[in-house]
């Protein structure tokens, strides 16, 4: 054998205890044969094979100073000797996996792969066909620029790329495209098990449902928190949240293909372990805009936190610019969307203006606390008005008329038209209509406000004209929101349906002809969601209207080029507007799938929750999750180790929760390490005792905040907050 012996040994030390991590049996030499003599007389360092003996790849292990790369050449003779797709490279420290007849380079892999895993792909290979011979299923999808895409993506595909990014405008058939996609890759066997990420489970059972229709061959589940993969289902979908607290116990290669469809905002998250940890194509799906102004930093509309996310899906994706692009100006130019007609409120200033003008006398000064009062006083300083970020609007200002406004001047519009700023006549259709409000107490008091208003339309008494529903969890939530949801899609009431974040991504009823835009936000890709509410095509829908009451519209430089009209005269010309005062608030105005974390939707659609133990498991999961995300330093073994204790702060979350939880050795029957060797094993992987103890500290303080002494706890166990003493 080459090299430092004391080293290469130690990192052959670390290579067993990952192969123990996957399923494999390193005593068992059917399975793992070591030191295999080859025809020129070499010797291959590791051998994986099937249960059955047949050699699938090759494990080349390297001394921790030399990088795993440079035994790309030589693992590469032994493969071909041996007649294995696989090689695997290793110094201990660093994990790569090369599918070397098919690929350039080696890439990096978060853990070896399970027998299991090793052998579906291997069989996928001697199936494998060009896939540019294999149909696109037709029935599916028909558009020709689905097709263009599925042709793009394949093509990229057999070239070798691994990432991958769809823009396709909301409406345009985003689902249906992958679902041609995932049919065409299986049929070609180019992968043999999917992972398609949504951003909330409601949405899962919406896609269950569209693969069941389209990919009747291929089953397809949900999974939901707290339960386990189905083995033999080829499509799993789910949401990282659900992710997050199963995927370790998983190989990297359990899944060949990762699709996220419109959740890839939290790819530089709490969440983003998880899609790092795959080793499959990934792909992903957005209907919001991926490329910025050419000078952003000159762009008064641009969100920073847009220009972060877009910088950093395009830097996750390892893309310049989206692999296919398929935007809503498109689409509405091809007719497969709705064009759209805008109203811009007379009730308001728009916040492109500047801001909107609050009087002292318009606030509901008897709803606030004192609190809330002694800091308005303090803002207005003696003035009578004030001019305020629309973002503050009922966060900050309760303003009651101004909600009456809202109502009475939808309704007067809706009965008489509306004249454009280009003297153009529109008129909105009645139908079905969604209102984006700011809270669950403005949209309660809209919903409200609504059904008074359009009382004479209703067919009784106890039947909801409008209704509002709220994404959240206790007290901001609406706990039959989904059936309200469904109410609104299927049924003729409500007509009017006010919404807290439930709506505004994912949310798919064609029927929608008129948006009430109630909240404002500065983020643009959450303003393309909320419109693309309304551009799917349906029956006798020529158009759709947005009613703009905050000025997002302005703000967001949008227009109504689309919409048909006659013109009737010149439109009234307004007068400068000059702010007074600004008064800003910092608030987040995108959708962050965290919020929505632990919203679980049974079989029939109906919202239910968690027990409070498995609350709070998930809980300490997700702290534990962005903890190890953060250490960068940590080598494969160690890794594995510690996740052995996420294991067991989850299985025992009852013990650790409320100020002062401390994870201590006494609180368990076995030691935290004793599966995996013991203490003195863990000072081998973490290679020192004070190592050990420095990172068992920093998780301590992590998850609960507690001090970490390394106080022996067979000397005091009451006191003790650490674990790496114990000699159990």
């Amino acid at each position: 054998m080459k090299g430092n012996m004391t080293n290469e040994a130690y990192a052959r030390v670390k290579i067993d205890a990952l192969l123990a991590a996957q399923g494999w049996n390193p005593q068992d030499t059917t399975a793992v044969r070591y030191e295999v003599v080859l025809p020129d007389g070499t010797r291959a360092d590791y051998v994986l094979c099937d249960r059955h003996g047949r050699s699938l790849a090759v494990i080349e292990a390297k001394r921790f100073s030399v990088s795993p790369n440079d035994a790309a050449a030589q693992a590469k003779a032994y493969a071909q000797q041996l007649g294995v797709p696989y090689i695997f490279l290793s110094n201990g420290h660093e994990v790569l996996f090369w599918e070397w007849q098919r690929e350039a380079y080696p890439h990096p892999v978060k853990t070896l792969f399970k027998q299991d895993d090793l052998e579906r792909r291997a069989a996928s290979l001697t199936l494998r066909k060009d896939v540019s011979q294999v149909p696109i299923d037709r029935h599916i999808v028909e558009r020709d620029y689905q097709i263009e895409c599925i042709d793009t993506l394949c093509q990229q595909i057999v070239m070798g790329r691994r990432k991958l990014l769809v823009e396709m405008a909301t409406g345009t058939g985003k689902t249906r495209t992958a679902a041609a996609l995932i049919k065409r890759l299986f049929e070609a066997n180019v992968v043999t098990r999917v992972l398609f990420l949504v951003d909330r489970i409601p949405l899962a059972k919406q896609t269950e449902d569209a693969f069941a229709e389209h990919l009747p061959d291929y089953p397809a589940y949900v999974l939901r928190t707290g339960r386990r993969f189905q083995d033999e289902k080829r499509i799993t979908i789910t949401t990282l949240q659900s992710m997050v607290n199963l995927y370790a116990d998983y190989s990297s290669g359990y899944f060949d293909l990762v699709i996220s469809d419109e959740c890839h905002r939290s790819i530089y998250g709490q969440w983003s372990g998880v899609l790092k940890h795959f080793d499959g194509v990934q792909i992903g799906l957005t209907a919001t805009p991926c490329v910025l102004p050419k000078d952003e930093g000159s762009d008064s509309t641009s969100d920073k936190e847009d220009q972060a996310f877009v910088r950093d899906t395009l830097r996750f994706f390892e893309v310049d610019a989206p692999t296919f692009s398929y935007k809503m100006k498109d689409a509405i130019r091809d007719g497969h969307l709705v064009p759209y007609q805008v109203y811009k409120a007379q009730t308001v200033k728009t916040a492109a203006e500047g801001g909107f003008q609050v009087k002292k006398t318009e606030l509901a000064w008897s709803a606030m606390d004192a609190a809330s009062r002694d800091e308005l006083e303090k803002l207005f300083a003696g003035r009578d008005e004030l001019t305020v970020d629309p973002s503050a609007l009922e966060r900050k200002f309760t303003i009651p008329e101004r909600n009456r406004a809202i109502v009475r001047e939808y309704a007067q519009v809706l009965e008489q038209g509306f004249v454009d700023t280009r003297g153009v006549l529109r008129k909105p259709l009645i139908g079905k209509t969604i209102v984006f409000a700011v809270n669950k107490r403005h949209a309660e008091t809209l919903a409200q406000l609504f059904d008074a208003q359009f009382a004479h339309l209703k067919p009784s008494p106890d039947v909801r004209f409008a209704d509002y529903v709220v994404s959240g969890q206790g007290a901001d939530d609406t706990t039959d929101g989904m059936s309200k949801i469904r109410r609104f899609k299927k049924e003729p009431y409500p007509q009017i349906l006010v919404s807290v974040n439930m709506l505004d991504t994912g949310f798919d009823c064609p029927e929608v002809v008129n948006l009430i835009f109630a909240r404002f936000t500065r983020s643009s890709s959450l303003y393309q969601q909320m419109r693309g509410r309304g551009t799917r095509k349906s029956k006798n829908k020529p158009v759709f209207t947005m009613f703009d009451f905050v000025g997002v519209v302005d703000y967001h430089g949008d227009d109504d080029e689309y919409a048909p009209g006659s013109v009737v005269k010149s439109p009234p010309k307004r007068g400068p507007f000059q702010p007074r005062r600004l008064l800003s608030i910092d608030v987040d105005d995108h959708i962050d799938p965290t919020t929505r974390e632990w919203i679980t939707v049974d079989e029939d659609g109906n919202m239910v929750f968690p027990e409070a133990s498995e609350q709070r498991a998930a809980e300490l999961g997700t702290r534990f999750e962005a903890w190890i995300l953060q250490q960068t330093h940590l080598n494969p073994g160690q890794e594995t180790w510690l996740r052995m204790v996420g294991q067991q702060f989850k299985a025992n979350a009852d013990h650790y929760w409320g100020e002062g939880a401390e994870f201590m050795v006494d609180q368990f029957a076995l030691h935290p390490f004793s599966q995996l060797g013991g203490l003195p094993q863990a000072i081998r992987v973490f290679e020192s005792e004070d190592h050990l103890n420095a990172i068992m500290a920093d998780l301590n303080e992590h998850m609960f905040n507690a001090p970490f002494d390394g106080h022996d706890p067979s000397e005091a166990p009451s006191a003790s907050t650490g674990f790496a003493d114990s000699r159990h």
